[in-house]
């Protein structure tokens, strides 16, 4: 039976944790992870704040019900990035409850995919509430499915290693026929689904383009939501706020990304913060919301998030 009360979901993505202890440095030579360390030395880690993400997930926390992190956890998928992401989740989790979905760089190297790491650290804020219907694929157990009042949080995995400047995604037959099941399960047909997926399912339009960075089928993953009369499909990766609908067969899905939780940038649509979307008992979505990070007093303010045209 759904709870007759409103639900607030807020959204974090591409919080990429560093290694507090510093870089393991035999973990990086001669591997995808040199390029990722070049990257932190001439760029992230001037632009990406832990006091700037600390405050992010506590203000996130406090507005929700829920707290959904689409992915990109971790900067190099390092032991101790997991680790240190680990332990600020758990924090959070102790006032919020957490869903997680990986991003590229949470299943960076083939190796980290064959011993399960990100599985091993995370599984706990991905398990399912539909766990028959989930499959094997390269960062875990997916579709995960929780039911929550008038929510069904669906979560995907488009996370699988890559090499050397590519950070594309890709979710596959098998889990996108998974989440066809899900999706016509009767506990999930009967609420709001909130679909999560770390890479943009939108094409980009050149092909190319998609190829190196975006969800290489992300049409697929578009014709499997056809059936679905209105939810949300969330996702990060691209570093910044955008708002665009989806029509399907019978309505309109809200797509939305969230900007990277921990990122300093001067303008409101990239810097830190998160998304806050508001469902009521019935499942109609009531609002969809950003809130960016204030410097001066770090403290949230919203930011306007106008409803995009219709995607193609």
């Amino acid at each position: 039976m759904i709870a007759p009360a409103r639900m607030r979901i807020a959204h974090v993505s591409d919080l990429h944790v560093l290694s507090p202890a510093g870089v393991e440095w035999r973990a990086i030579l001669f591997n995808k992870r040199m390029t990722a360390w070049a990257n932190l030395l001439l760029h992230r880690a001037r632009v990406f704040r832990r006091d700037y993400l600390d405050a992010v997930l506590t203000a996130a926390a406090r507005a929700a019900d829920h707290l959904v992190v689409t992915g990109d956890i971790t900067n190099m998928s390092l032991e101790s990035e997991y680790e240190e992401a680990m332990r600020m989740l758990e924090a959070i989790a102790r006032t919020v409850e957490v869903t997680v979905v990986p991003g590229n760089h949470d299943v960076y190297l083939p190796h980290v995919q064959r011993e399960g790491r990100f599985s091993h650290h995370f599984r706990a804020f991905f398990g399912s509430d539909l766990p028959e219907l989930a499959l094997d694929v390269p960062a875990g157990r997916f579709p995960c499915v929780k039911l929550r009042g008038p929510a069904a949080i669906v979560g995907l995995s488009s996370a699988v290693p890559r090499p050397p400047f590519v950070s594309a995604g890709h979710l596959g037959r098998r889990q996108l026929g998974a989440l066809a099941r899900v999706l016509a399960h009767p506990e999930v047909a009967c609420r709001t689904p909130v679909v999560l997926v770390h890479h943009g399912p939108m094409d980009s339009r050149f092909r190319l383009e998609q190829l190196r960075s975006g969800l290489t089928d992300a049409r697929a993953l578009r014709d499997a939501l056809q059936s679905v009369g209105r939810g949300l499909l969330l996702f990060g990766h691209v570093h910044v706020r955008k708002r665009t609908r989806l029509p399907t067969a019978t309505g309109n899905l809200e797509i939305v990304s969230a900007g990277a939780a921990a990122v300093d940038h001067s303008s409101d649509a990239v810097r830190a913060g998160y998304n806050l979307y508001e469902l009521d008992p019935e499942g109609r979505i009531v609002s969809v919301e950003a809130w960016v990070l204030d410097p001066a007093t770090m403290d949230v303010r919203r930011h306007d998030l106008p409803p995009g045209s219709a995607a193609a």
